[in-house]
């Protein structure tokens, strides 16, 4: 099952601006509602790629990978 987020979006002047709530830092903004949605998952799914490459790369070897629920 796929993760679920929270995009927060508004309407300002000629273009929509937005953030995903869970994430600080993944804001976009598009002259469309549905541009602006799609580049917003985009930028999340980068944003996490980048976030777990970064983790591993500090636990440097010898490390364990375990899911958490919330």
């Amino acid at each position: 099952m796929p993760n679920t987020y929270t995009a927060i979006t508004k309407k300002d002047g000629d273009w929509w601006i937005g953030w995903v709530e869970e994430i600080p830092g993944v804001n976009c903004q598009e002259k469309s509602h549905e541009q602006l949605i799609e580049t917003l998952r985009i930028t999340l799914k980068e944003a996490l790629e980048l976030n777990r490459e970064e983790a591993i790369r500090a636990a440097d070897h010898d490390y364990q990978e375990q899911p958490i629920a919330v």
